[in-house]
């Protein structure tokens, strides 16, 4: 931005390689950089730095985690017999949300040959040697194209196990009109559909 210290500058250029920061969020943020004091600057960046130095990959479900193994397999009060399978570490706290109580297993990605991602490139090795002693599997992959093929690759190759093997149910949002829903979507819920009085 003209009229600004280069500095400040290459500060709020930084900024906007974050995801979802525009040039104005930027702008707003590099000058709150440039006003608060350093010691909260340098708390900032020491955090900064120790999420790129002390945060690893679980070697048990391939989360996010400090030590060899993670909060939640660490966590012996959570059901071991349901596992959940999704894509990214990231996708484990949005479940988390909901209220699940079982493990996770990270895949790493999805398979998608447009992007070079291939079964190989995935944790499925790890996921296979888990499975046996659980009783479901929950795969938890985008509605996607890329979703679909891993999910289904994944039920082929575990169809051995005695185990029972789910898919995130997909339809019509809460509180979502159908007037605005595509069609995809609003055909998934016709097809999945459930019974009100089983």
């Amino acid at each position: 931005m003209k009229g600004l210290p280069p500095t400040l500058n290459q500060v709020i250029e930084s900024f906007t390689r974050f995801p979802g920061i525009g040039k104005k969020t930027a702008y707003r943020l590099g000058l709150h950089v440039l006003k608060s004091n350093n010691r909260e600057i340098k708390e900032f960046a020491q955090a900064l730095l120790d999420v790129k130095d002390k945060i690893n990959t679980c070697t048990s479900c391939h989360n996010f985690a400090e030590s060899e193994i993670c909060e939640i397999c660490s966590d012996n009060k959570r059901n071991q017999s349901i596992m959940c399978v999704c894509e990214d570490p990231s996708d484990i706290y949005l479940i988390e949300k909901t209220g699940f109580q079982g493990v996770y297993h990270v895949l790493g990605g999805l398979i998608s040959p447009l992007d070079r991602i291939d079964i190989e490139d995935l944790n499925i090795d790890s996921l296979e040697a888990r499975v046996h002693s659980i009783s479901e599997l929950i795969i938890a992959t985008d509605a996607s194209v890329a979703g679909d093929t891993t999910a289904l690759y994944i039920s082929k190759i575990l169809d051995s196990y005695p185990i029972k093997i789910t898919r995130l149910a997909r339809g019509l949002p809460v509180g979502g009109h159908l007037e605005y829903v595509d069609e995809a979507t609003l055909t998934k819920s016709i097809n999945e559909r459930v019974e009100l009085n089983p």
